[in-house]
């Protein structure tokens, strides 16, 4: 039998972590088998992503493809956890509930699977 994991490190990431990965880390945070962060990836971001995130992090969820090839770019001399792209657009604000339920049709199924390894 196969023993679930308790918790799992999710990191999101976005451009400027502004809207979509706030909006992330705050419908998660009172997940009971997650840690969560939120990071942006350029300059000028509310928090910058860090290698310290990514040695956190179990797993990277990303909004959109050109994020996972930065990171990669970005950060080629560590070794990187998982990155899934979850492909949610950018012109939704903080909190909006057409991306939460984006993001949370995106995540959960994800979520699920990676707590049942």
């Amino acid at each position: 039998m196969s023993q679930k994991k308790s918790s799992l490190s999710v990191l999101f990431v976005c451009v400027l972590n502004q809207w979509r990965s706030p909006t992330a880390e705050a419908w998660y945070r009172n997940h009971p088998q997650l840690e969560v962060r939120s990071a942006g990836i350029r300059e000028g971001a509310k928090r910058r992503l860090s290698v310290g995130d990514l040695r956190w992090a179990d797993v990277v969820f990303v909004m959109d493809r050109e994020q996972k090839s930065r990171i990669r770019e970005d950060f080629s001399e560590i070794e990187l956890p998982q990155i899934q792209v979850l492909d949610i657009p950018g012109d939704l604000k903080y909190m909006d509930p057409d991306l939460q339920q984006l993001l949370r049709a995106a995540i959960d199924p994800e979520i699920a699977v990676l707590l049942e390894k």
